[in-house]
């Protein structure tokens, strides 16, 4: 009731917005600009909020929709005047470190995974297994790079550098985006950017994080214990939370396993 009447003030509110998952665009209970572009304007929107906060939870992903979305909490950021702290649960790496560097402050559990700053590409050759079968492989194309690194024919040299180019390019993205939000708090002397991956002490010692803490209490010290939390975030749809579409759930929690498995998680 007390909102409603005039000339009191209001508990503090602070929007806490979930960032758990692969981020991936266009796949169903993923991260994705899209999926989360009306639960981050509702949480820098509704009621002024005195933060908002970010749980993050992710191994990293598609790059362009790290930047997506990190782009987004940026603007509505500045343009709505709320301050955004990220908090690290399992893991903040690559492109999870990407939201978090999108933050004004980060904060982790010690046992928190921090960092992989760098960019990856993986695939499969079966050019020889083909052979072996006795399968010829035919491709036809207009433009000599539009059959790069198919996977069923044998890798070329020329290919390989023009792929390694497009990652460093990525990558230097990627570098200019932490060096600009973590401006003044990085290690000059440490090499950040190789992929390696932290804990939390470390990674503080280092510019990446701001500091060891949890939510909750950090967000009640800031404050008040009156302060309260509003939760926003991804929700699946309702015939996928009744088990609908099965088979592309089981694949994709395989390979979600697999992005968290690379940090002994």
């Amino acid at each position: 009731m007390k909102r409603w009447i005039p000339f009191m003030k209001s508990d503090p509110t602070v929007a806490v917005v979930r960032l758990q998952g692969v981020i991936a665009g266009g796949s169903r209970g993923t991260l994705n600009d899209q999926a989360l572009a009306s639960s981050l304007e509702k949480a820098f929107s509704r009621g002024k909020p005195a933060a908002v906060a970010l749980e993050i939870n992710s191994p990293g992903g598609s790059a362009v929709q790290s930047s997506l979305i990190g782009a987004r909490i940026r603007r509505l950021a500045i343009e709505k005047d709320v301050p955004v702290i990220a908090f690290v649960e399992d893991v903040a790496a690559s492109g999870g470190y990407w939201l978090a560097a999108a933050a004004d402050e980060i904060y982790a559990d010690p046992s928190s995974v921090v960092g992989s700053i760098g960019v990856i590409s993986a695939s499969f050759g079966a050019h020889e297994l083909l052979t072996r079968q006795g399968v010829e492989r035919r491709v036809y194309t207009a433009g000599k790079s539009k059959s790069m690194l198919d996977p069923f024919r044998p890798e070329k040299p020329e290919d390989v550098e023009r792929l390694k180019g497009l990652l460093n390019d990525i990558h230097t993205n990627f570098i200019e985006h932490v060096k600009a939000r973590r401006v003044g708090k990085l290690d000059a002397e440490a090499d950040l950017f190789t992929g390696e991956v932290w804990l939390a002490e470390k990674a503080k010692a280092l510019g990446l994080i701001d500091g060891i803490g949890h939510l909750k209490p950090m967000m009640q010290d800031r404050f008040g214990d009156k302060v309260k939390f509003r939760q926003y975030g991804v929700r699946r749809p309702f015939f996928a939370r009744l088990g609908a579409h099965l088979m592309e759930d089981a694949v994709s929690s395989i390979e979600e396993r697999a992005a968290y498995a690379r940090f002994g998680l």
